[in-house]
């Protein structure tokens, strides 16, 4: 519960900054997002504050217009699929990679310390500083290859 209210006073703090006021609508999309282990698009976001939150009235376009928002403050990152959208995460999980299958769209999170010890020394030898990276493999899941 803790870390779900320093979210809450950061994002209060982030909207006052941006001239934005505070609404439960935009706190509760915030939550499901942090509450997720997996990668949401606008339209399972909406289907959850259906579910969970029925009372809200929170409409698909206020959560397009809530993820954007939060995708822009960066407390949200998300994997876009081109013309088929996006799928979104909260930020406050430590660093990871995906594999994303073509066919199915099932995402996995992977963390490989090689790789990352890789990409730093490309970075050195280059005289480059990294500030983030965003690794995404794309191919075709195991179940979906046996189908």
């Amino acid at each position: 519960m803790q870390n779900e209210d320093k979210l809450l006073e950061d994002f209060k703090e982030l909207l006052k900054k941006k001239g934005m006021k505070f609404t439960e609508q935009r706190a509760i999309i915030l939550q499901i997002l942090f509450s997720s282990d997996g990668h949401l698009n606008a339209e399972e976001v909406h289907d959850v504050v259906k579910r969970d939150y029925p009372d809200s009235n929170i409409g698909i376009a206020t959560v397009y217009r809530t993820l954007s928002f939060l995708e822009e403050a960066n407390l949200i990152t998300s994997i876009s699929f081109g013309t088929d959208g996006k799928k979104y995460e909260g930020n406050k999980k430590k660093h990871h990679d995906h594999l994303i299958c073509t066919k199915c769209g099932k995402i996995v999170e992977f963390v490989d310390n090689e790789i990352e010890k890789k990409q730093e020394l490309i970075a050195k030898q280059n005289g480059f500083e990294i500030s983030s990276h965003n690794m995404q493999i794309f191919g075709i899941c195991k179940d979906c290859k046996s189908k």
